[in-house]
């Protein structure tokens, strides 16, 4: 397949070849073939030609849902004497996927490794991904591999593979914590595990969801390559998508890109509350990258030089895997200031600054109200009991995900002493550390802020301003001890080195 007159289409020569532990992948300029190596791990298995037709067939239809441009068809390959053709006259002896072949730049790890992915693209990603799994089916078979038990057999299986990767890639410490910290986590979260399934949360994601099998093609980004081997490793909780994603911006050092694209995902679904179970799977995407990794030490028709980066490679994802089970000191950050102050370019900067979720009161609000974000709200998202509403639910969710080790920005006006109470008495009950931070710019500012607001979710306008100032409660005595003021005007990178630590 290395030459041009396998193809009954011109090709770009060379050929490049490219493999993963599973997969060879060939690029012959206008289309992609991929074949599936004849390997058995267990979780994966192609190790006869039926099964390899199998889920090649099983590859194609289920990347019609993020990337049908690319997808073309399941051919066969066969042999007449010494020959091998693409196509099914004589012995078939195997079966390729047929792909468009897009520019390799424009894979979003490629696009990473030149400095040409922005903040822009991983938050449409981060929509896209939503609108993904907002499709993704859901039944009563796949919610059952939510199941704890269903859950800990397909962790367990990854801590049994590697065992022999042990002093080789990652250390015996290493796998010991590691292993401890997800026993421990479906012990002690077997209630959040069951709100998942019934929330309707388990549903048929993508699987393998990191920067190489997303694209962008034709001004979208496509998700492809997904998971077609294994059900378990499909049949997965929204956020096991969502950590792949987070995982693998943090392990090539872009926890803002990372912070970016988690905070649109989950302010585009309204599934804050599935931050909770986000540290486990983190730690396994990284395991899980880390064992893969870990399978080309022990590939023949793998170069040493290409051995030898594996186990480089595979010790970082093991130690990062690791790393995400530390405990860490949750803390909630209370942004206060009257519409226009500034405070979700703020939220959103310290966010990104302390890995951070920002939980904006207007989202909260358009979901409890069930509106789409960008949609504006009548007279009802706005009454005294929905406002009450949407300050207690973005409380609550504040209150779960700093208890799970989160630093939590709660982004609304908090323009009334006993809505800032809650927060503080709520913190000052469950040991959680709380600042106030007081959004501040001048009149004419706020007023042309809201004037020029475009494609914000925020539905505030201008003629509101006079009625918030008039009502705003200041600050006791008892709540400047935890306030600090920010002119939004000013230099906010410097503010937030400054003030939050």
């Amino acid at each position: 397949m290395l030459a041009p007159e396998f193809y009954p289409h011109p090709v770009t020569m060379p050929i490049e070849l490219m493999q993963t532990h599973a997969s060879y992948v060939l690029l012959t300029g206008d289309f992609v073939y991929k074949l599936k190596k004849p390997v058995n791990f267990g979780f994966l298995d192609y190790s006869t030609v039926a099964k390899r037709q199998h889920f090649c067939q099983e590859e194609i239809c289920l990347n019609q849902r993020g990337a049908k441009e690319l997808y073309l068809a399941v051919l066969a390959i066969a042999k007449q004497g010494d020959k091998y053709y693409l196509g099914s006259d004589g012995k078939i002896v195997d079966y390729a996927v047929k792909m468009v072949q897009f520019p390799q730049q424009n894979l979003l790890s490629n696009m990473f490794e030149s400095g040409t992915i922005t903040t822009k693209d991983v938050e449409e990603m981060g929509r896209v991904v939503a609108d993904f799994h907002a499709n993704a089916q859901t039944s009563e078979y796949i919610s059952s591999f939510g199941r704890v038990e269903q859950i800990r057999q397909s962790i367990d299986d990854n801590y049994r593979q590697t065992e022999k990767y042990i002093d080789r890639a990652q250390t015996q410490l290493q796998y010991i914590e590691t292993k401890a910290y997800t026993d421990r986590f479906l012990v002690e979260h077997q209630q959040l595990f069951f709100e998942r399934i019934t929330g309707r949360f388990i549903r048929e994601c993508h699987g393998d969801l990191h920067l190489r099998n997303i694209c962008r093609w034709h001004h979208q980004i496509l998700l492809f390559d997904c998971i077609e081997f294994n059900e378990p490793f499909r049949f997965v909780d929204t956020m096991y998508d969502v950590a792949f994603a987070v995982m693998d911006l943090e392990a090539r050092g872009r926890k803002d890109l990372a912070n970016r694209f988690l905070n649109t995902y989950a302010e585009q679904t309204g599934d804050w509350a599935g931050l909770q179970v986000l540290p486990m799977y983190l730690s396994r995407q990284a395991y899980v990258r880390a064992k893969v990794t870990s399978f080309l030490l022990d590939d023949p028709s793998v170069a040493s030089e290409d051995r030898s980066d594996a186990a480089q490679t595979a010790g970082d994802y093991y130690r990062q895997a690791w790393e995400y089970t530390r405990p860490h000191q949750g803390r909630i950050i209370m942004l206060s200031g009257l519409s226009g102050s500034g405070k979700s370019t703020l939220g959103k900067q310290i966010a990104q600054s302390v890995g951070g979720v920002h939980l904006r009161s207007d989202a909260v609000r358009k979901h409890l109200g069930g509106i789409p974000l960008l949609s504006k709200g009548d007279d009802s998202l706005y009454t005294p009991e929905m406002t009450a509403k949407t300050y207690q639910q973005v409380l609550a969710l504040g209150a779960k995900l700093a208890a799970q080790g989160f630093t939590v920005i709660l982004d609304a006006k908090y323009d009334r002493q006993s809505l800032r109470a809650a927060v503080v008495d709520l913190a000052a009950d469950r040991g959680i550390p709380v600042q106030m931070i007081h959004c501040t710019a001048p009149a004419d500012v706020l007023r042309d802020r809201l004037a020029h607001r475009t494609g914000d979710i925020a539905d505030a306008t201008v003629d509101l301003l006079a009625s918030q100032q008039a009502t705003w409660e200041d600050f006791t005595p008892a709540e400047l001890g935890y306030v600090t003021s920010i002119d939004t005007t000013q230099d906010l990178s410097m503010a937030i080195d400054k003030f939050i630590v």
